[in-house]
Parts: structure tokens; sequence; C-alpha cells
């Protein structure tokens, strides 16, 4: 089983038809699950409502973890993998009896500390900066990725 959390929603239809093809294509591997949690609005950006902003969201974030999923974080500080790396790590989770697999991909400004004490890794799609709604296509295209490469399936490069 694979869950994909994501803080907000893709709100253009060419990054909702992104995502959808590339979850349809993955369900001939696994099934998946994505859930959006709301993202929070940020009357006034300053430190104190922007930790209130994370804690809000983190708690929407953990209510829908269950105790026995193996947490992954999207996050800029993570590891970074090339695309057979990064397979072969999802292969090394599902051989070591983690079958439930859950990606978060936080909001606009990271993950709440609770959030981080829970994660048991956190992956770095790049070291560039995104807007959510594409590092969350991207995300998921890895996803596909990696599932091809570790059932030796042709993929482009």
């Amino acid at each position: 089983m694979l869950k994909i959390i994501a803080v907000g929603k893709l709100k253009e239809k060419y990054w909702q038809d992104a995502y959808n093809e590339y979850e349809k294509r993955l369900g001939k591997y696994t099934k998946i699950e994505t859930i959006e949690i709301n993202e929070e609005k940020l009357v006034v950006e300053n430190e104190s409502n922007i930790e209130i902003t994370k804690t809000k969201e983190g708690e929407r974030i953990l209510k829908k973890i269950q105790d026995n999923d193996y947490v992954i974080l999207f996050d800029v500080q993570g590891k970074m993998y090339d695309s057979v790396m990064f397979a072969n790590k999802l292969e090394k989770y599902f051989v070591n009896g983690n079958s439930n697999i859950c990606y978060v991909l936080g909001g606009s400004y990271g993950f709440s500390k609770e959030v981080y004490a829970r994660a048991n890794e956190l992956v770095s799609i790049s070291k560039m900066t995104f807007p959510h709604q594409f590092a969350r296509v991207m995300a998921v295209e890895q996803i596909y990725r990696a599932y091809k490469i570790n059932n030796h399936e042709k993929y482009h490069k």
C-alpha cells in the first residue's frame, strides 16, 4: 500500500491531469491512496504565525498517518537520490517488511517538529525550489519510475 499525503490542492487542471495519470499508472503495481490536507491560511507572515501554521497542518498530517506506516517526508533537507537509487531504496522498504509506505509533501513553510519526529526518512526532490503542485507531480512521477525500474520495465530517460 502506498499513501501520498499532500498539503494543499492541485488547483490547475493540467497539474491534476498529470498527477492523475501517474496515479493511474501506479495502480498497475500497488494500491495507492492520495490524501489532500487543507493548507492553513496565513494572514500575517511572521515567525509566530508560521509556527502556528506548521503546527495546524502537522496535526492534520499526523491524523492521516497510521502506526504501521513507514513515513518518508519530501523535504529540501532530505537525502538526494538519482532514480535508480530511489528505486533501490523503495525495494528495500518492502524487503524489510515496510509494506505501508507513506510519502508526505508539506505546505509552503515546511513541516512541524512533530511531523519531523514521526518521519522515518527525509528525501529531497531537488535543492531547487519548485511550486508545491509541480513538486507533487514530480514526486509521483519518480515513485512511478521506481516501480518501473524495480520491475525491469523500460521507461524513457
